[in-house]
């Protein structure tokens, strides 16, 4: 029935980490944007006051430029090119800018508020239609002032898009290593941009399927540990963590509820992989699908009203949606996807419109969407084994696993399949990626 839809059983999720040897920090690779990208130029900040010879340990102009670029909508100039430098509004020339072809400007300025605490202030500027579009004053720590960076690219995305920017975001994911001759699985996040990475939690057994609370606070995954499958949780910030189920058999899959009150699951405990709600404060079940075909890796909705998921009751994994309320099943689950002999591994958009998954075409596993409403599916990638599709929380993106050179790495592709990025590791098998929720906006946008 296919190598990726037995993710939940022992000996699938065991082979997806015979490869690696040690994860690095992850560089992002554009390696296709959208032709006539907006051409903007994010000029470099400003010093003010109270900075003196103090060494920043982030260039603030260059992380919202590379952000930018990373989208795959905006085309930075680079440094060179600039045709002034300004930082203040009565330096800005908006005609010099505007024969130099840039659409859009950005400048700014930090200075030092007290020892380790800064301010930063931002301008964003139409160069055609000769306005101001924005400004902003973020304060700052030190340590902050990377993430401070995003929040900027964030609210010039937004205010040039119209849709939230996802750059202060983080993703979690699963690195396989070989030390001394011995095999160790990690559980790491990182910002969006790939830097910042921290390993929340380093293990000699297989690690699986980390998944976000909606808060961002917390990851369920599933853990190897015990000598059998566990679905665990771990509060991010203070590396606390806890079992949550150990059937016997399978205990898979978990996937957060949008309300942050239960989990849906793969269970098997009753002789049969089917799927489950978990209510976290009682630790009450709910047995949600019954029949005789495997029933695995569940997603709800935004909404809370209906579980996608993946089952064999048709002879071949494809994707099923059911209706839920009040954590029991309404109706009979449908069926959803109908190209090819293998469609798994769903997701769905925040918004609702988009459903995302593994496709299969001649032996090759792709990343796809289906447009719920219509019906209408397009293949997004090209390559040969892509897995564990994760949406963006704005939607724009997709990240999902991939195979480079026999090793295992994470891609992104936009949703109408024109931008595509690879997180590249120097070394390691890298696998399951989860793009997080928004994490709060440190401003008011104006």
């Amino acid at each position: 029935m296919g190598r990726l839809f037995y993710k939940g059983l022992v000996g699938f999720l065991l082979s997806l980490f015979l490869a690696g040897q040690v994860h690095a920090t992850l560089t992002i690779e554009i390696t296709e944007g959208i032709e006539g990208a907006m051409p903007v130029a994010v000029v470099p900040f400003g010093r003010g006051e109270g900075l003196g010879s103090e060494t920043l340990p982030v260039n603030i102009a260059r992380v919202v430029s590379a952000d930018l670029a990373r989208s795959g909508r905006f085309a930075p100039l680079s440094e060179k090119d600039l045709v002034a430098r300004p930082h203040e509004p009565q330096d800005v020339n908006l005609q010099n800018w505007r024969i130099s072809g840039v659409d859009t400007l950005v400048i700014g300025k930090i200075r030092s508020d007290r020892a380790g605490h800064y301010v930063i202030h931002f301008r964003l500027y139409d160069v055609f239609k000769g306005e101001k579009l924005t400004e902003h004053v973020i304060p700052s720590t030190r340590g902050g002032l990377r993430r401070t960076a995003h929040f900027i690219s964030d609210i010039i995305y937004e205010k040039l898009t119209g849709q939230r920017g996802a750059f202060a975001t983080h993703i979690a994911y699963i690195t396989a290593s070989k030390k001394r001759s011995k095999m160790r699985y990690s559980l790491n996040i990182a910002d969006a941009d790939g830097y910042n990475e921290q390993t929340v939690l380093d293990s000699p057994s297989p690690l699986m399927s980390p998944s976000w609370s909606p808060d961002g606070r917390r990851i369920v995954y599933v853990s190897f540990e015990h000598g059998r499958p566990t679905i665990n949780i771990q509060e991010v910030a203070t590396g606390d963590r806890g079992v949550i189920t150990r059937y016997n058999g399978l205990n898979g899959a978990p996937a957060w509820a949008p309300d942050g009150k239960s989990l849906a699951l793969t269970l098997s405990k009753d002789g049969n992989p089917e799927i489950y709600i978990l209510e976290l404060a009682s630790r009450k079940l709910h047995r949600i699908t019954r029949n005789g075909g495997i029933d695995t890796e569940p997603a709800w909705s935004p909404d809370g009203r209906k579980l996608a998921f993946t089952s064999s009751r048709g002879g071949k994994p494809q994707i099923y949606i059911v209706k839920v309320d009040r954590n029991k099943a309404i109706g009979q689950p449908q069926r959803l996807t109908f190209e090819g002999n293998y469609n798994a591994r769903a997701a769905f958009s925040p918004d609702g419109r988009l459903l995302t998954f593994v496709h299969a075409v001649r032996g090759a596993y792709r990343i796809a969407v289906l447009e719920l409403k219509t019906g209408n599916m397009q293949e997004l990638t090209d390559s040969y084994l892509d897995e564990s599709p994760s949406f963006a929380p704005n939607g724009s993106m997709i990240i999902y696993a991939t195979n480079v050179g026999d090793r295992g790495v994470l891609a992104a592709v936009s949703v109408d399949g024109r931008v595509r990025q690879r997180f590249a590791f120097q070394q390691g098998d890298v696998r399951e990626p989860s793009w997080s929720p928004f994490g709060k906006k440190p401003f008011s946008s104006k």
